[in-house]
């Protein structure tokens, strides 16, 4: 479903604002430093209760306010959240206090292309594991109370390593419990990857010519031995090292094009591509178990991309009929190549200042 209505308040250098956006394409144009990115910042917080931008929270708040505050609406259901100075977070869903992130995230799936997309390639097996796990967390029910049946697990594993405080019968029974846990997890990840591998592959087709870039999945442990016998096997290491070395908690996703890694051998640009084409997959899935779509939050789309490809992946943001956020410094560059029945809405970012732009024909940067 679509956000039909965000109001934003106390957010960076954005005045406070309520939009109605379309529920496909909404275009967002001006020029830098005009407040574009932090509109795709509110939503994010709003579906995520965090930002992409900083890990800090003071930036994200305006100056001299005491807190950043937005509002949605997705379908019949009203979302809000509140992020203070001091730390603290509130959400409600419906009018009612929820704790958890997960239920925001549950009702609004957000995707998000941005210039730093090729760290998804390029960074740390830590961001292909959140990128895999978004993913089976929105087609897989169960897999939430696996991963914290494998966290919680996980953590007194570590704290025994450590510190020894667990007798050998807990310590027993935790093992267990962590094994038990990630066989439950490796299980829908497998699962995810199986189905997601030829989605990806012919999405990616529709932008890149790369027959030989191989998507494979990684579990974290030797495939060829249970967990059990891994972690008994790794107990001294495990114990001198004072964390747990094998597990669900260091699978990778890994892509290769030949013997190299693709991150390797690809421009840019080409990473760009292809992180649109996981992301767009991941979309197709979503959309297929959930019977909804992601919301899609790009970033400065001309950025590294030609015309050929600009178009190429509008094409197929379009093909996913599902709401859609584009930022541009250059409007003429997004304007067309739409549908002629593919709703689309402008939007002139100027000084934090945001309207609507009823003559898109007429709209300038």
């Amino acid at each position: 479903m679509a956000l039909s209505r965000l109001s934003v308040t106390g957010l960076r250098n954005l005045q406070p604002v309520t939009l109605t956006p379309s529920p496909r394409i909404n275009i967002l144009y001006g020029d830098n430093g005009s407040g574009k990115t932090s509109l795709l910042e509110a939503i994010y917080l709003l579906g995520m209760a965090r930002s992409f931008r900083s890990h800090k929270l003071t930036p994200v708040i305006t100056h001299e306010q005491p807190s950043c505050t937005v509002f949605g609406q997705v379908g019949h259901c009203a979302l809000g959240i509140s992020r203070d100075r001091s730390g603290d977070v509130r959400i409600r869903i419906d009018g009612n206090n929820v704790r958890s992130a997960a239920e925001l995230a549950e009702t609004l799936p957000l995707q998000l292309i941005n210039p730093d997309s090729f760290r998804l390639l390029e960074g740390s097996p830590k961001l292909r594991r959140q990128f895999l796990d978004w993913g089976v967390f929105h087609v897989e029910p169960r897999f939430i109370k696996a991963w914290q049946r494998m966290q919680q697990a996980l953590r007194q594993r570590n704290s025994w390593l450590r510190h020894g405080t667990l007798d050998a019968a807990s310590q027993l029974a935790w093992d267990h419990e962590l094994t038990l846990a990630s066989d439950e997890m490796d299980k829908y990840r497998r699962a995810y990857i199986q189905a997601l591998k030829p989605v990806f592959e012919q999405v990616l087709k529709a932008l890149l010519e790369l027959d030989e870039l191989a998507l494979s999945y990684y579990r974290g442990w030797d495939r060829e031995r249970p967990l059990a016998e891994v972690l008994a096997a790794s107990f001294e290491r495990d114990r001198a090292l004072g964390h747990t070395q094998a597990g669900p908690q260091r699978a990778d996703l890994r892509l290769r094009l030949g013997n190299h890694n693709a991150v390797d051998i690809l421009s840019r640009g080409q990473q760009k591509l292809v992180v649109c084409a996981l992301r767009i997959a991941q979309g197709h899935l979503v959309s297929a178990s959930r019977r909804s779509q992601c919301v899609y939050l790009v970033d400065d789309l001309p950025s590294e991309l030609d015309e050929q490809h600009r178009r190429a992946l509008c094409s197929l943001l379009e093909q996913l009929e599902c709401q859609v956020f584009i930022t541009c410094v250059d409007s003429k560059l997004l304007q067309e190549g739409w549908l002629e029945d593919t709703p689309v809405s402008m939007f002139h970012v100027e000084r934090g200042n945001i309207l609507q732009v009823h003559d898109p024909l007429g709209a300038k940067a």
